[in-house]
């Protein structure tokens, strides 16, 4: 029986290192403040701000997102074109090295794209994060009320 005790306490440790490594490959990487807007019955899409800082030397990028809210989820920003604001997929967003880039309305977000239903004020869920260098993070979204700023 303590042989079995021992492997057990054994697994436990090495589960526990585990996740201590998953956490340290993204030490370095972090997500703040992050929040959806609330979406009316029926809306096809909306959006997820938040602010991310890199504590790392090197900069690194966000490449790509994901979340069970919608079918698909896409890297977007605003540009002005011909004084009409448009809404455009990037292939990527930059976080400098020592700095942080500002996900926010009316900028770049993270765009949902087919939501599976509507996100509803005070409700949460998690947002994949993926970076070139540092790897897949995961973060809470807050649901804000629809005219949230």
């Amino acid at each position: 029986m303590t042989g079995r005790i021992f492997k057990v306490a054994f697994l436990i440790a090495l589960m526990g290192s585990m996740g201590t490594f998953a956490e340290a490959a993204n030490r370095d990487l972090t997500a703040r403040d992050a929040w959806a807007r609330a979406t009316a019955p029926g809306a096809p899409a909306g959006a997820a701000f938040m602010v991310i800082e890199n504590r790392a030397d090197a900069g690194d990028a966000l490449v790509s997102a994901d979340a069970g809210v919608a079918d698909s989820v896409e890297l977007h920003t605003h540009t002005m074109d011909a004084g009409v604001m448009k809404m455009r997929k990037v292939e990527r967003i930059a976080i400098p090295a020592k700095g942080e880039t500002a996900l926010k309305p009316g900028g770049l977000h993270v765009m949902f794209i087919g939501l599976k239903a509507p996100l509803v004020e005070g409700q949460s869920f998690n947002l994949g994060l993926t970076f070139e260098k540092a790897g897949r993070i995961v973060v809470p979204v807050t649901v804000r009320s629809i005219g949230a700023r």
